[in-house]
């Protein structure tokens, strides 16, 4: 399904404008140069993990499709254009008529990659492939690193459940799109109802610490929050003092009570007293929600309490510590003249400080030891040896133009969870360390 047909707020009528003003200069003097429509082929890579993260985790793959489907330059954005000067009218002419008619590849989403890893890779005339290059940036940079975020977190939560809850730890449109990237790496529900309602994703969610506070009584909230949820839900202890919070919830709903919430204090030592007094109270059965700016070395030192989900939000969608993976869109091979026959050249900037690239067209694959396990990222831009075909990564995507690999979100969830579980085992350590597998360029 396409969600931008959904008409939802959080949409936009065009992406033409997510772009930066030198798009548009490059594309209108390539126009007047005579080499817009050189074919033209650019990739999308990082050269690097954030610092001591052992793998990344390819997310907003389905939003960039949208956003390529999005790309039209109406009425509105032409006049803008043409107000502020930014282009001269042949450019506008030409502008009025875009729509992307270029193939697109990349890995699917959930997979993981690594330095050099080519993760998209967008052909089509120069003209037409520049003006993407802010909106695949600004998705796949900001998605990406949520979704690694959560990888990470979800491997330290050792199978318990997990929540997101950072929308109002982040713009209103950033937190839809990090629910969602949230869910690709592992979280199994979300607050956000924007994000419920435009992708799928469960909500969950009962009382915040201001229903406590509104009632005369603990007990009475309790009791009204219960009436109206059922014993099911889940009760939050920590507004006065836990020890009779817990004891007054019980008592309120039962040996029913769905679980209770930890929102402060030293979560170790109060899920361990929690734990023991909720199973001296009968109960055995409820279970223990912890919050209260978690990361995933929070979670992974709760391992061995007695938790059963958390709830993460300001680290998650701010990548925890890392918020964006420094990807960047860059033209690798390029057509020798605008003849739609003319053989592509590689092109590469050369560039001290790390910033140099590797031109021509590539494709990736993953070698496997003799125990299936992930050994090496292999980059070529010749033939595919013959061990290393069916272990292709890229997929397309777009082709001629249209979309052709949407997929629904849980597929690109299941697909992470497999690609994680394929990796060295050294991949969910959470000490600081380079990535995973090395990147072989052959």
């Amino acid at each position: 399904m396409n969600t931008a047909d959904l008409g939802l707020p959080v949409d936009v009528p065009s992406t033409a404008l997510f772009t930066d003003h030198y798009e548009l200069t490059m594309l209108r003097a390539a126009l007047e140069a005579g080499s817009a429509e050189r074919r033209s082929v650019f990739e999308v890579f990082t050269r690097r993990l954030p610092e001591g993260r052992r793998y990344g985790v390819v997310a907003g793959t389905g939003r960039v499709l949208d956003a390529v489907e999005n790309f039209r330059f109406d009425g509105g954005v032409l006049a803008f254009l043409r107000e502020r000067g930014v282009v001269d009218d042949r450019t506008l002419q030409w502008l009025a008529g875009y729509r992307f008619t270029g193939d697109i590849w990349g890995y699917p989403e959930g997979e993981v990659y690594f330095p050099g890893s080519p993760v998209l890779r967008v052909e089509g005339s120069f003209a037409e492939c520049v003006l993407l290059e802010t909106v695949v940036l600004s998705i796949l940079n900001h998605d990406s690193a949520v979704a690694a975020a959560a990888s990470r977190m979800s491997s330290a939560a050792d199978g318990r459940p997990l929540i997101e809850m950072g929308a109002r730890r982040t713009h209103e449109l950033a937190a839809v799109a990090a629910a969602r990237a949230a869910y690709v790496g592992g979280f199994t529900t979300t607050s956000d109802l924007a994000a419920g309602f435009r992708y799928g994703i469960p909500t969950v969610g009962t009382s915040a610490h201001a229903f406590t506070l509104l009632h005369d009584t603990e007990r009475g909230a309790f009791r009204a929050q219960v009436e109206s949820l059922g014993r099911g839900t889940t009760l939050l202890v920590d507004t006065y003092d836990v020890t009779e919070a817990v004891r007054i919830a019980v008592e309120v709903a039962g040996p029913e009570l769905g679980a209770v919430r930890i929102d402060s204090g030293d979560l170790l030592l109060v899920a361990h007293r929690v734990r023991r007094q909720l199973d001296e109270l009968g109960a055995t059965g409820t279970k223990i929600v912890v919050t209260s700016d978690l990361d995933e070395y929070a979670i992974a030192s709760l391992r061995a309490a007695p938790v059963d989900a958390y709830g993460v939000g300001t680290q998650l969608v701010t990548g925890s510590g890392h918020p964006t993976c420094s990807m960047v869109y860059k033209l690798v091979a390029r057509a020798e003249s605008s003849d739609p026959a003319a053989p592509l050249v590689p092109v590469a900037k050369k560039s001290v400080g790390g910033k140099s690239s590797v031109g021509g067209r590539k494709w990736a694959a993953r070698r496997l030891d003799e125990h299936g396990v992930a050994q090496a990222e292999v980059i070529g831009t010749g033939p595919v040896p013959a061990d290393l075909v069916d272990r292709q990564l890229l997929v397309q995507l777009v082709k001629g133009g249209q979309v052709v690999a949407r997929e629904p979100l849980d597929t690109a969830r299941g697909r992470h969870r497999t690609a994680r579980s394929g990796l060295p085992l050294s991949a969910t350590q959470l000490s600081r360390g380079e990535p995973v597998l090395p990147t072989d360029y052959i």
